[in-house]
């Protein structure tokens, strides 16, 4: 087992970079060469068939059978042109990763002639086995039927490997009886109700506004490892984490990895991921060093949610794939390393009108700003009256190594604003409860809202500790996971936000009922806001125990763990959001939350499994082996006639050994016991926390103590790969 971690080791080191061999067209010219998108679908198309899919995309109406029949046909063709030979429905299932199934375009017509065909109902639908996906009790085993549903909202496309091409199609995956068993699915439905209530909102100002799109830009931060060293990393392979390692003497403390040169090797990979992510249409625009050694970042330009949503998750498969030709593993979990920084994704949020305004940017009139306003508080006061929520919508076993550890942001969801927008919001905040405004109270309220890009051109400062940050034109929810599917959290955002505006829109017709006038109207409305919300609102330090007790006080939660996150879903207030909402019925939020509380527990039951076969197969033997040659050492010293002194240290350190041997062994059985009682209960939610509450903390015991074993033990013998080796960038 040591020849595993020096060979590991070895081949690292011999690893040369791969020569970076980029196209010698611009990235414009091969940028969706791969993606059947709109330019590509109008030249194979009739223009009325062209005229009426895209129609059906931009207004949600479905598409006739006949063209999509045309679109199937000139999918087909298409992707022939390209070297496809297969097809398949790319759909998102409740495991957290994506799913296919592929056939072939070959068909026997009349039983003998070899022909490529592609149908309508090819296209529009399949049926995949559902039972052998989570469903959270909705599908029983012997009811396997389920339904992928095409999403003409984004664009098939060709995924290319050495050994082939396929199209692939994204699709929704509902169950037989309809209900949603994939992340797709409810984002489009949350979608489509933020959209049917900003526009009525935007309206108040502008009646030209038929259409609000959700924009996002998702950071996707991430570590790459030699695969040989991951392969001799038994707790990595399988959890996607380091179960054990001591903290290197160097780590990310001298600050020197944050923006410095990207190593040779690493570069060539990311030039090599991008190519492949152009050429399939994902708008890559940064890369950079993140803060911990190998630690990276990349992040593309603002996409329409659902199309940003699908390029993320097709972009960490294309990172994996391209990381094994570099002899790389990409680690997406939110914390492989202990000590140094995990790592997370990012989710920059905004509103877009069809008129190109963004309805989180002030602009350069009292008019426009009330606008910006208008969606700027009531998605303040959308996360205060559901924080909850949105905290479990981030919720999982991985992330909660991360939140709060002095790296992200913690779990209590606080906004920030900055000091000056803050006071703005403060200034308006003045002459709340006044049936009528005086007019120079109006005066200063309409100088104080044209004020607004001035302020926000001063006030650049970010807040790197807080959840959900404003910054500058649109809202930064920074305690999304590195490894999570972005849908969770902006389903639930979208939604939230949906639900508050069509909230305010009926608050502010009530007044101009009562004869107030329109923007005298959204102003009382969201006077009132800005007071109920105020509590929400944090500028400090989220990191520190003055924010926790502070938090405390203003009666904001701070849910440290998974299982008892995950109860704001089946929440009497989050099932008549969901349900007013045409998101999730009650039995699909139940189905969910058991799903997410099993995926929780499989995963500590999974790492509880790894630790105590690691230890007792791996790191016992090996301190057991180091001292039995200290034992021999002192036998041996003794028949010399040394005296007691002249081996004093090796005893200390066969005692050491001992005791440290001694605490593993017990406390993996202990370990063993609990896990063994938590798995006799049969309530998902019992189990979890069972699991979280009675399994967890032996991990933490468990790997002190073998931390310490390895600083002792001679490191020619020490079976796993150090973090010094893992994490020196070659």
């Amino acid at each position: 087992m040591t020849n595993l971690r020096f060979n590991a080791i070895e081949q690292a080191m011999s690893r040369v970079p791969n020569p970076v061999s980029t196209p010698d067209a611009k990235i414009s010219d091969y940028f969706g060469q791969n993606v059947f998108d709109r330019n590509t679908m109008q030249k194979f198309l009739s223009k009325e068939s062209f005229r009426q899919v895209k129609e059906a995309i931009e207004s949600g109406h479905q598409i006739e059978r006949r063209v999509a029949e045309q679109v199937a046909t000139a999918m087909m063709a298409w992707a022939i042109s390209k070297g496809a030979t297969h097809y398949t429905h790319w759909f998102q299932p409740l495991t957290g990763t994506t799913a296919e199934k592929h056939d072939s375009f070959f068909e026997l017509a009349d039983g003998s002639k070899p022909i490529e065909n592609f149908s309508s109902s090819a296209l529009v639908q399949q049926e995949p086995d559902a039972s052998s996906f989570p469903s959270g009790g909705i599908r029983n085993t012997f009811e396997a039927r389920g339904y992928t549903a095409w999403d003409p909202t984004s664009p098939a496309f060709i995924m290319e490997s050495q050994s082939g091409k396929t199209l692939c199609i994204p699709t929704i995956f509902v169950s037989y009886t309809g209900e949603t068993l994939d992340y797709k699915a409810p984002l489009l439905k949350a979608l489509h109700e933020l959209n049917e209530a900003a526009v009525p909102v935007c309206q108040y100002f502008d009646k030209n506004v038929t259409k609000v799109n959700a924009t996002l830009g998702i950071e996707q931060e991430y570590f790459l490892v030699d695969i040989a060293m991951f392969n001799a990393r038994p707790d990595l392979e399988t959890t996607g984490r380091t179960l054990f390692g001591h903290i290197p003497a160097k780590g990310q403390q001298l600050e020197d990895h944050y923006f410095g040169s990207i190593p040779p090797r690493v570069y060539a990979f990311m030039v090599d991921m991008e190519i492949e992510s152009f050429k399939l249409g994902i708008p890559l625009k940064t890369r950079h060093n993140e803060v911990a050694p190998n630690q990276f970042e990349c992040a593309p330009v603002f996409e329409e949610i659902n199309l940003a949503v699908d390029h993320n998750q097709l972009l960490m498969d294309v990172m994996d794939r391209v990381a094994r030709r570099h002899n790389f593993k990409v680690l997406l979990h939110e914390k492989p390393f202990a000590g140094i920084n995990g790592s997370g994704k990012h989710n920059n949020w905004s509103l877009v009108t069809n008129t190109g305004v963004n309805l989180l940017s002030p602009g350069n009139s009292p008019k426009t700003n009330l606008q910006f306003l208008t969606f700027f508080v009531n998605t303040i006061k959308a996360v205060y009256d559901h924080a909850d929520l949105l905290r479990a919508s981030i919720a999982s076993a991985s992330n909660d190594h991360r939140l709060g550890a002095n790296e992200a942001p913690p779990a209590i969801m606080s906004i920030f604003l900055g000091s000056q927008l803050s006071n703005v919001l403060d200034e308006i905040e003045k002459s709340v409860g006044k049936a009528k405004m005086t007019p120079e109270e109006k005066t200063q309220i309409k100088l104080n809202i044209g004020r607004i890009p001035e302020i926000l051109l001063d006030n650049t400062d970010r807040n790197r500790t807080s959840p959900f940050a404003f910054t500058g034109n649109k809202f930064e929810f920074r305690a999304v996971g590195s490894s999570a599917n972005s849908s969770n959290a902006m389903l639930v955002l979208n939604t939230i936000v949906a639900n508050q505006l069509k909230e305010f829109t009926k608050e502010v017709d009530a007044f101009i009922a009562k004869d107030v006038k329109k923007d005298e109207a959204i102003l009382q409305v969201l006077q009132q806001y800005i007071v109920h919300s105020k509590k929400i609102r944090f500028e400090g330090n989220g990191y520190g125990d003055e924010w926790r007790a502070e938090a405390h006080k203003r009666g904001l939660s701070n849910v440290t763990t998974t299982p008892p996150a995950l109860d704001a879903y089946v929440s009497e207030k989050s099932k008549k959001l969901f349900h007013d909402n045409n998101i999730f019925s009650h039995r699909e939020l139940e189905a969910r939350h058991e799903i997410l509380l099993e995926t929780y527990m499989k995963k500590i039951q999974i790492e509880s499994r790894v630790m105590g076969t690691l230890v007792l197969n791996h790191i016992v033997p090996c301190a057991v082996k180091y001292q039995t040659e200290l034992i021999r050492n002192v036998e041996g010293l003794k028949s010399l006639g040394l005296k007691d002194e002249h081996y004093r240290i090796q005893m200390e350190l066969i005692k050491e050994i001992s005791e440290h041997v001694a605490i593993i062994k017990t406390k993996v059985d202990e370990m063993v016991d609990e896990r063994k009682k938590a798995n006799k209960i049969e309530h998902a939610r019992e189990k979890a926390i069972a699991y979280c509450d009675k399994v967890r903390p032996h991990f933490d015991e468990i790997r002190y103590h073998v931390d310490k074993l390895e600083l002792i033990v001679d490191d020619s013998s020490w079976p796993l790969p150090k973090y010094r080796e893992m994490l020196s960038a070659r």
